[in-house]
């Protein structure tokens, strides 16, 4: 049976999900700390401290992060202007964001987009937080042609237009946790009679490793609900809208999900696709530890346009 402190610290974790979700959505509008707080239900002073705890971060360090790490991507992604790109993101000033860019990862924005055109995680990565490595033009090519035979190996590909999902989840910070989020949806599931062998669950990504730090990378174990469910405390409601998809099922071990994801965004690099402003997301098929090879079935879901 939880504690008292155990059963604040679920709410409070329910309450900043839901801040999450709002600063997500709203990067270019007002997010000081009284619209913030006003979300989370909270005075300014408490949301401080409680958001400081959960995150290690203050919410002007998180917002700005989250602005500066969705420009990234779009320099990556989006054949767009960078002062439009900045704007999307919240800087009105060109010079602003470009300074602010700068200081995070070593290089302005033109720069980066340059010396990133590849597009792929630890290929040829820039010096910044996030890694250095400095890739000599026939190595990664090699890397590009070992990794699009890996793909065709082990990999099938498809675009598929995917019906809504509804889903009750929960959030973490750091996929090194994801277990123990995992643990606390089964439980909750279980209380309600959701599990059985049809039970579909999915993890969301709502960054990316390509421009965050793994630490905090935010991921959240879900799972498909099909009827209507109460919810409290850690658990929460979302869905992933329809759409179309880039969908790469996959039977690997876990080592292997790293490359299946950058082999995946590769394919569709490759292939003249644009990855929509949505979130990515695995479904799994089984239980990895009843495969005689250890071995997850699981389908990885690219977002496009």
């Amino acid at each position: 049976m939880k504690t008292r402190k155990e059963n604040l610290q679920a709410i409070y974790k329910g309450r900043i999900n839901r801040v999450f979700q709002y600063i997500d959505e709203n990067l270019d509008a007002d997010l000081s700390l009284k619209t913030v707080s006003e979300v989370a239900f909270f005075s300014p002073f408490h949301f401080h401290r409680i958001f400081k705890f959960i995150t290690n971060e203050t919410l002007k360090g998180y917002v700005k992060r989250k602005k500066i790490e969705k420009a990234a991507l779009d320099l990556l992604h989006k054949n767009k202007p960078i002062q439009e790109i900045a704007h999307n993101c919240g800087f009105s000033d060109l010079s602003a964001f470009s300074k602010a860019f700068k200081k995070f990862y070593d290089v302005n924005p033109t720069e980066f987009k340059k010396q990133n055109a590849n597009r792929y995680k630890r290929i040829q990565q820039l010096k910044s937080k996030n890694g250095q490595v400095d890739t000599e033009p026939e190595k990664y090519i090699c890397i590009i042609n070992n990794l699009k035979n890996w793909i065709m190996m082990h990999a099938n590909i498809e675009v598929r237009v995917i019906s809504k999902m509804d889903l009750a989840y929960v959030s973490c910070i750091n996929p090194q946790t994801l277990g123990v989020a995992y643990e606390k949806l089964i439980q909750w599931a279980a209380s309600q009679g959701l599990m059985s062998e049809k039970t579909k669950l999915v993890t969301i990504y709502h960054d990316t490793f390509k421009v965050t730090e793994e630490p905090k990378v935010r991921v959240s174990a879900s799972m498909v609900i099909d009827k209507p469910v109460k919810v409290s405390e850690e658990i929460g409601l979302t869905s992933i809208e329809a759409g179309r998809y880039i969908v790469g099922s996959f039977e690997i071990v876990l080592d292997d999900f790293e490359k299946s994801w950058t082999g995946l965004y590769l394919w569709m690099n490759e292939n003249g696709y644009i990855k929509a402003d949505k979130k990515p997301f695995e479904v799994y098929h089984n239980n990895f530890n009843e495969h005689p090879e250890k071995k997850s079935i699981v389908d990885f879901y690219i977002p496009i346009e």
